[in-house]
């Protein structure tokens, strides 16, 4: 008769089924999540995408019930929030018990930060990002959750044998799972009414190339993070800054 395996064996066997040798790293990382938060495999607590483990939002909600979580408080946040661009801001607050204070997360989404697939959802992608943040905040789980990634749905890592896609995207296009930068920028001008040419000009002058398209992905990124906080903490500054990007216009005499 075969000893039985313990159930961490028997989880890590299905790891090794599910996404083959993934390198023996990786697989300490797993090992040391299962054991301490109990998480299934199985039952698909977790995922592996891009050399990563993520949690999902159901292994979070099986977590809190095995620790008899007392409650979950979501609240829209109605001022960061805009209906009008399909943007949506959530606290979450988790009660570990009746005497808790409460673990607080947030989570936002919009068409730029979610997949096509989720279209018309991202209230409730919202919500369960928040969820997730204050799940992992009250119990210490130390990787992110899939459903916050920038795109909602992006793919596993293909099953050990399968091929592995070579395509090719733009410096400013989506690429493994990661929104369009193009498309934050976009939001954001319309979402604080700003000129986008004058957008664009102040953007290439921070990244220090001719036009926007020759800058490098994480330098656009950084401008968008820029544009963002200037826009909330003091819009009307920001507007002196962009107009300064104004061409003259010629007088003649």
């Amino acid at each position: 008769m075969k000893p039985k395996l313990r159930p961490i064996e028997t989880e890590m066997n299905i790891a090794r089924r599910i996404w083959g040798e993934v390198g023996t790293a990786k697989l300490a990382e797993l090992r040391a999540l299962v054991r301490r938060n109990r998480i299934s495999i199985a039952l698909g607590d977790v995922c592996y995408i891009e050399n990563r483990w993520y949690i999902t939002h159901s292994g979070l909600l099986r977590l809190a019930h095995r620790k008899r979580c007392i409650g979950i408080k979501t609240d829209l946040e109605r001022g960061v929030s805009d209906p009008v661009v399909n943007r949506w801001v959530f606290k979450a607050t988790v009660y570990k018990t009746s005497r808790s204070k409460g673990f607080v997360g947030y989570g936002d989404a919009d068409p730029s930060n979610t997949s096509p697939l989720v279209r018309g959802a991202e209230m409730r992608v919202a919500e369960t990002r928040a969820v997730n943040r204050a799940l992992r905040k009250a119990y210490g789980i130390p990787v992110c959750s899939v459903e916050e990634l920038g795109s909602f749905s992006a793919p596993q890592r293909p099953l050990a044998g399968r091929p592995h896609s070579n395509g090719h995207h733009g410096s400013h296009g989506s690429n493994n799972g990661r929104p369009r930068l193009r498309d934050q920028l976009c939001l954001l001008i319309r979402q604080f009414k700003l000129d986008a040419n004058l957008v664009k000009a102040y953007a290439a002058d921070f990244c220090g190339t001719a036009t926007l398209k020759e800058a490098s992905r994480d330098l656009v990124e950084s401008f968008i993070s820029e544009l963002s906080t200037a826009a909330k903490s003091d819009r009307d500054s920001l507007l002196c800054k962009l107009n300064s990007y104004s061409q003259p216009t010629e007088v003649k005499l």
